[in-house]
């Protein structure tokens, strides 16, 4: 491994791959010092140890020699100080300048999950570890090389350029720009992307995928500039910004990629909703480029059959615009999704009330009493039943209550017979 490091294989592993950088592995250990003293054991305390391999999560003869290491084999990793806890120890059990001796079992390794909800979508093996502490944040520009694959195929293989958030207009997968903000600068790692953060259901024409289809791409950032933040910008920079990403967001919406379109529009939001002391004029442009982002975020929020943020947004819109048209209508349509049918013919009413041509909202009226109606019936049908049972269980139980009367009378009279008959003989 190296001078201040030597391994012994005990038993070989099988196959020929080993961990890498970020891998999550899983090891029982034996710790002794050079005189036999053990002063740990993963093995004793009955469960394995984990960690994160290349992190400095551990000493650093570990990080090296874990790396070299197969499924299934046991080897013995001597340890100078200087790859172990070096001239100060770890009292009280390690005395300054120890060399260490541990024996390691490697049972298994798989790659790190970077999605936010931990669920196993995206999936990252570093290949070439990056540098610096910092990553791509949203809107940031970056410049990658990748190379996409379904099964043993390569559908896409491309150097580019891009911001952030626009990845879906050049074919790219949401996990991709997700991986991304993963990486740091000149990192090389391998993606594995389940079909959620992929193509979903609806597969790619473009690059011939079929639908629920996991992909893998290979992907080095080679270099990139973060997006500023939004304390970093004054109102102009933030009102400039908010136009050019309201566009991008309308070009997304156009093209049917409603996440994305979401995406540019929760932007502007963030850049604009706790802007304060402006002046009236830039007061204004704010207030309207936030009512269009909670409008359009409700639009689509609505595509994606989300009625619960859809909903959330109209109420946003209708705090800053109580009679928004939209606001009142896509509320209506998001309440209907939600089968709140007596909420969301008030909605319509009220458009209809405050913008009598709104030919829509009428429709949307009679297809709610239709719907109320319909559940006033399906709630008689089920009450009724209800008091059926009711009586029907009452009924039985008077019937019981009966035969149970019947038996204890049958029993007072045998008592009261058997009684008599006993004062009689005495």
């Amino acid at each position: 491994l190296s001078s201040c490091s030597t391994k012994m294989v005990k038993k070989e592993g099988t196959g020929t791959e080993l961990p890498m950088t970020g891998d999550k592995v899983f090891v029982h250990y034996v710790g002794t010092l050079l005189d036999g003293t053990q002063f740990d054991s993963s093995r004793d305390r009955g469960e394995k140890f984990s960690f994160e391999l290349g992190k400095g999560q551990v000493i650093k003869a570990w990080d090296i020699g874990v790396a070299t290491m197969k499924i299934g084999e046991i080897c013995q990793l001597i340890c100078k100080p200087e790859y172990a806890y070096g001239a100060a120890g770890s009292p009280p059990k390690i005395p300054p300048n120890a060399t260490l001796v541990f024996q390691v079992e490697l049972f298994e390794f798989h790659g790190e999950d970077i999605t936010d909800e931990e669920d196993g979508g995206i999936i990252r093996r570093i290949i070439t570890k990056g540098e610096g502490y910092t990553k791509p944040n949203e809107s940031a520009s970056v410049e990658v090389w990748l190379e996409g694959r379904h099964e043993e195929r390569v559908f896409d293989e491309r150097e580019l350029k891009f911001e952030l958030g626009d990845g879906g207009s050049l074919g790219l997968p949401p996990g991709v720009e997700k991986a991304l903000q993963a990486m740091e600068q000149g990192e090389e790692a391998l993606f594995t992307i389940k079909p959620k953060y992929g193509f979903g259901t609806a597969g790619s024409d473009k690059f011939n995928i079929p639908p629920d289809a996991t992909l893998q791409y290979k992907i080095k950032l080679k270099t990139f500039e973060k997006a500023k933040e939004s304390w970093e910008m004054n109102t102009t920079e933030k009102l400039e910004q908010s136009a050019i990403v309201k566009e991008k967001g309308t070009q997304y919406f156009k093209e049917g990629k409603y996440k994305q379109a979401a995406m540019q529009y929760k932007r502007i939001v963030s850049w604009l909703e706790h802007e304060s002391s402006m002046q009236p004029e830039d007061e204004e442009k704010a207030k309207a480029l936030r009512l269009a982002a909670h409008l359009n975020l409700a639009m689509c929020y609505l595509k994606l059959q989300e009625p619960g943020p859809a909903l959330e947004n109209c109420d946003k819109a209708l705090e800053l615009d109580a009679d928004n048209e939209k606001a009142l209508f896509r509320r209506g349509e998001a309440l209907v999704v939600m089968k709140e049918f007596d909420r969301a013919r008030a909605d319509f009413q009220h458009v209809t009330q405050l913008y009598p041509a709104n030919k829509a909202a009428k429709s949307q009226i009679a297809l709610c009493q239709k719907h109320i109606k319909e559940q006033h019936e399906k709630d008689k049908r089920l009450y009724a039943n209800m008091f059926q049972k009711f009586a029907d269980r009452d009924a039985k139980e008077a019937e019981q209550e009966k035969e149970q009367e019947k038996k204890q009378n049958g029993s007072a009279m045998e008592i009261d017979e058997n009684g008599a008959q006993e004062q009689t003989a005495a």
